[in-house]
């Protein structure tokens, strides 16, 4: 090839001047895009969290309502199953679609969504106590349909948060939603005791319709921030090229998307399990549910049957009802979530600022939830219990924030819902698969040793998770 002449010369340097020029306008105006993301997001951050505060805050007022209405009906272990299986196996089970769908779809419809739905059920429900004919059948749909929508929604939310929130914040904000989720845990038994005491339940049904609506005001202002098109991980690791997609032969639309939603899942599960961090955090949560959550689900069994005819007077309020006591468990259960969560959101991005130190929270977290577990079940008295409670409540604050940073911080942006959706399914299914043992369990023997060997069994768990996280991560220094 010849050397250009001089004439050409003048001409190059005008071409490579023009491509100079479109480069730094380029690159100028992703910068600008980035700085406006970034001073927005702490808006858009307040807007989804003050969303999912009344979401929250409504449906727990009334999951508390039909739960005391339940134990205060049934008084038996068999009941609690089967509250327990309508309420959180439809969840675990249909999140297997809910983290794949919120990889591919709308994040912020589906957050939407299933709020609509639920209160449009909890109306139905509302509805068929006032007028008489409602039973404990009817309630164990309507927490099967709450529950299913939580399958879809909750993956979507912990989805969200990366798409409005950057790396920076995300700790932070996952502690803050923590301490939201503390504090209507709180404000909601509270709630929740006093109008049972003055309301029919048909009319505190309808407190999660309201909130919902509300909910859904604020997170449908959100403006998702665009995000340069990113590279989906292989099918081993997540997805296949279009070439590949194109070659496939055409599959009616109900098997496509089921064919579709269990290789997203294989894909999810074996991007998890090679990754030490992500794997660490998701089988934590999922095996701390199997062994320490399910005993705490009986902790209003528990309550009706050690301290039935115990009062207890703190001075500032006298527990004499059994109402009275069951809202002082969940509020235990809620201060502790409340102070921790604080303590996370106020020391939390300093001391565990890297992936390791979030590993060892979580481990450190597990352990402690076993030992207040072990201490629920040998608590002396009603005091102590409480103590007990709120020191529960601490130690599950303490590794739930690291839990969901681990998960968006490690995961590709790609893979994030499927992790999530992943994390769902197994920690939602280790409830009802404890349950199924530990339930029948407290009808047979005495129900402080079910608390005892469930918080005992939680130990190795921390163990496991501390064990992964000194193992060296793909892609990392």
């Amino acid at each position: 090839m010849s050397a250009p002449d001089g004439h050409d010369m003048p001409r190059m340097s005008q071409y490579l001047s023009e491509e100079t020029i479109e480069e730094e306008t380029i690159a100028t105006t992703i910068e600008d895009t980035s700085d406006r993301s970034e001073r927005g997001w702490i808006r858009r951050a307040a807007l989804l969290l003050t969303g999912q505060a009344f979401s929250l805050l409504g449906s727990s007022v009334v999951q508390f309502a039909i739960w005391w209405w339940i134990v205060l009906q049934t008084r038996t272990g068999s009941a609690m199953l089967l509250a327990t299986l309508f309420g959180v196996l439809p969840q675990a089970l249909v999140s297997i679609f809910g983290g794949p769908m919120a990889d591919r779809y709308n994040r912020k419809a589906l957050i939407v969504l299933p709020d609509l739905v639920i209160a449009a059920v909890t109306v139905l429900l509302s509805i068929a106590f006032a007028t008489g004919w409602a039973s404990l059948s009817l309630i164990f749909v309507a927490l099967l349909i709450r529950s299913a929508g939580a399958g879809i929604q909750q993956p979507a939310v912990q989805s969200f948060i990366p798409d409005v929130v950057p790396e920076k914040g995300l700790l932070r904000v996952n502690s803050i939603f923590g301490v939201i989720d503390s504090a209507n845990r709180i404000a909601a038994p509270a709630i929740a005791a006093v109008l049972v005491n003055v309301a029919p339940l048909w009319s505190i049904l309808l407190v999660d319709v309201t909130t919902a609506v509300i909910g859904v005001g604020f997170v449908t202002l959100i403006r998702v921030p665009a995000k340069p098109e990113i590279s989906r991980a292989t099918e081993d690791g997540a997805g296949t090229e279009t070439g590949e997609a194109a070659a496939r032969p055409v599959e009616p639309l109900p098997l496509a998307v089921l064919c579709r939603t269990f290789a997203d899942l294989k894909a999810g599960f074996i991007y998890t399990m090679h990754h030490p961090y992500l794997k660490g955090a998701v089988l934590g949560d999922a095996l701390t549910c199997l062994m320490s959550v399910a005993p705490m689900n009986l902790t209003l069994l528990l309550m009706t049957r050690e301290y039935d005819g115990l009062n207890l007077d703190l001075g500032f309020v006298n527990l004499t009802t059994a109402s009275d006591k069951l809202a002082a468990n969940e509020l235990g259960l809620s201060v502790g979530l409340l102070l921790g969560g604080a303590l996370m959101s106020a020391i939390g991005p300093r001391l565990l600022g890297g992936a390791l130190a979030r590993m060892r929270a979580i481990a450190f977290g597990i352990a402690m939830v076993g030992i207040t577990v072990v201490g629920l079940g040998l608590a002396p008295n009603l005091l102590a219990y409480l103590i007990v409670d709120v020191l529960n409540g601490v130690a599950s604050a303490v590794c739930v924030g690291p839990m969901r940073t681990i998960m968006q911080s490690e995961s590709d942006e790609s893979m994030t819902g499927r992790v999530f959706g992943l994390d769902t399914m197994l920690s939602t299914l280790g409830m009802p698969l404890g349950m199924l043992v530990f339930a029948p369990l407290a009808d047979v023997i005495p129900i402080v040793w079910v608390f005892v060997s469930g918080g005992v069994l939680t130990l190795p768990v921390a163990w496991y998770v501390l064990t992964l996280s000194r193992r060296s991560v793909p892609g990392k220094r």
